[in-house]
């Protein structure tokens, strides 16, 4: 169970839903609040739910920023990557 909070937003997310429902209740009996649902959109990071995921993209935000500094012109670049690589957690 995770709760994100960024000044009056609040994002709830995690499983099992009887829980969820469980803190919203308790957050609306102290907190004047209303629920919006399954989001889209939060601080500029476009959500997507899946079945077993959510996915999470700054696309429209990276975009804002090129943009406003005038690197949106440029051409993509390919970087190699091995998909079969491991991250270690460094000690």
């Amino acid at each position: 169970m995770n709760m994100s909070l960024y000044m009056d937003d609040i994002l709830l997310f995690g499983t099992p839903i009887n829980i969820i429902s469980k803190i919203k209740l308790f957050l609306e009996s102290k907190f004047e609040m209303k629920d919006m649902n399954e989001t889209s959109v939060i601080l500029r990071v476009k959500v997507i739910r899946k079945v077993y995921s959510i996915l999470l993209f700054q696309e429209q935000y990276t975009e804002k920023l090129f943009k406003k500094f005038d690197f949106y012109d440029f051409r993509s670049l390919n970087t190699r990557y091995d998909p079969m690589s491991k991250l270690k957690q460094k000690i």
